[in-house]
C-alpha cells in the first residue's frame, strides 16, 4: 500500500506548516506505516536486515514461587479446601490428660469442626486469528504470524498468572495474592543503630539478619512453633544490595550468603534459607514502602488452582481462520495463613 499526495511546489497541501515530502516522481510516498501488521519492511538495497525475532522482555516467576493445584478441571467453577478443629477435654482436669479409672463410666470424647473455604475458578480465554494473504505474505518472508501470535498468548497468559499468584486482581472481590493476603498483618522493620533509618541500605550486616530472622520468628510463633519459614522474598534492589556487598573488609562472604547460613530457617529446619528476589515486592508495603516476605513453599501450606489452557478448533470464516485458547485460573489458597508473613520498610 502507497499514499498519493498532491502538492504545490515543494510544499504539500496538509496541514499548514506541516510539510509530508518533497518529491515530483509520480507524485507516490511511502512511510513507515505502509506494511508492517505482518512483518514485510521496505528494504533498501544497502540494508541488513537481522532475521532475528526479538519478543518483548518480559519476567515472570510464579512457577518459582508455589505449587500448582492440578486436580481441578475446566467444568470446574470453584476450587474449596478444608481446614479442620479438634477440641478435646481432659479427664479430671479439663485441661489436663485424659485419665481414667479401671472402673470409669464417663469418658471424655473429642470434638471436630471442618470448615470450608470456597474460591471462584474464573475463566480466561484469548482469540487467536489471522488472514489468508496475512499467513501467505509471512510464509513468503519466513516470519510466521500464526507461531508469533501464540507466543504472544502465551507471554500473555504467563503475565496474568503471574500477577494472580503474587497480588491477585483488583477489579474481582476478595481476591488477593501471596504479598497481599488479607489474613496477614505486615510488621514494620527496626531502625538502624541510630534509631533513625530502617532502609538496609544504611544497616550493618548484623542488623539486616536482625530484621530477617524477627520476621521468620514472628511466623513461627504464629504457627505455633510448627514451621519456620524456608523462603524469603525481596525487592529487587535490596537483593542487589545484600548480594554485592561483603560482611566484612576482608571480603570473605556476601551479605546474601551470611543470611542464607546464620538465618533462623537454617537452624531450625537444617537447610539454608532460600532467598530470591522478586519485581512484586517492590513498593507493595503500606504507604508505598519495599515489602520482604516469608513463608514455605510447600502445597501443604499455600498452592495455587489452575487449569491448564486448552483451545478450539481451527475456525475458518470469511479469509479469516480463528482459534480460541481457555483456561481457569483460580486464587492462591493460604490453607494456613499464619506461616506467611510480611515486613515493611526496608
Amino acid at each position: 500500500m502507497f499514499h498519493h499526495r498532491n502538492f504545490v511546489g515543494s510544499t504539500a497541501l496538509t496541514s499548514p506548516g506541516i510539510i509530508r515530502a518533497r518529491t515530483r516522481d509520480a507524485l507516490a510516498t511511502y512511510d513507515r506505516a505502509t506494511i508492517d501488521s505482518t512483518g514485510a519492511f521496505l528494504i533498501g538495497e544497502l540494508e541488513r536486515l537481522d532475521q532475528t525475532i526479538n519478543e518483548p522482555l518480559v519476567s515472570v516467576t510464579w512457577s518459582r514461587d508455589i505449587d500448582l493445584r492440578e486436580d481441578v478441571s475446566i467444568a470446574d467453577e470453584t476450587a474449596s479446601f478444608t481446614n479442620s478443629t479438634f477440641a478435646g477435654v481432659g479427664g479430671l482436669n479439663p485441661g489436663g490428660k485424659n485419665w481414667i479409672g479401671k472402673d470409669a463410666n464417663a469418658i471424655a470424647s473429642l470434638a471436630l469442626d471442618i470448615g470450608k473455604t470456597p474460591q471462584p475458578l474464573n475463566l480466561w480465554g484469548a482469540e487467536i486469528s489471522w488472514t489468508l494473504p496475512e499467513l501467505a505474505s509471512a510464509q513468503q518472508i519466513g516470519r510466521p504470524i500464526d507461531t508469533q501470535k501464540y507466543d504472544a498468548m502465551v507471554l500473555k497468559h504467563n503475565m496474568d498468572v503471574d500477577e494472580q499468584v503474587y497480588i491477585g486482581d483488583s477489579v474481582l472481590p476478595n481476591c488477593y495474592g501471596l504479598l497481599n493476603l488479607a489474613a496477614v498483618t505486615p510488621t514494620n522493620v527496626l531502625s538502624d543503630g541510630t534509631g533513625s533509618s530502617p532502609l538496609w541500605i544504611n544497616k550493618t550486616p548484623a542488623q539486616i539478619l536482625r530484621d530477617v530472622n524477627s520476621l521468620l520468628n514472628a511466623v513461627w510463633a504464629a504457627s505455633g512453633w510448627a514451621q519456620a519459614p524456608t523462603d524469603l522474598r525481596l525487592p529487587p534492589v535490596q537483593f542487589g544490595y545484600i548480594v554485592s556487598q561483603t560482611v566484612s573488609s576482608a571480603g570473605n562472604i556476601s551479605i546474601l550468603e551470611f543470611l542464607k547460613q546464620n538465618s533462623l530457617s537454617n537452624s531450625v529446619n537444617g537447610k539454608p534459607l532460600n532467598i530470591q528476589p522478586l519485581k512484586w515486592l517492590t513498593g507493595r508495603g503500606a504507604a508505598g514502602v519495599d515489602r520482604m516476605m516469608a513463608y514455605t513453599k510447600d502445597k501443604k501450606y499455600v498452592q495455587f488452582p489452575m487449569v491448564p489452557l486448552q483451545r478450539t478448533p481451527v475456525e475458518y470464516r470469511s479469509l479469516y481462520q480463528i482459534t480460541t485458547y481457555y483456561g481457569r485460573l483460580g486464587q492462591v489458597e493460604a490453607r494456613y495463613p499464619e506461616t506467611v508473613g510480611y515486613a515493611d520498610g526496608l
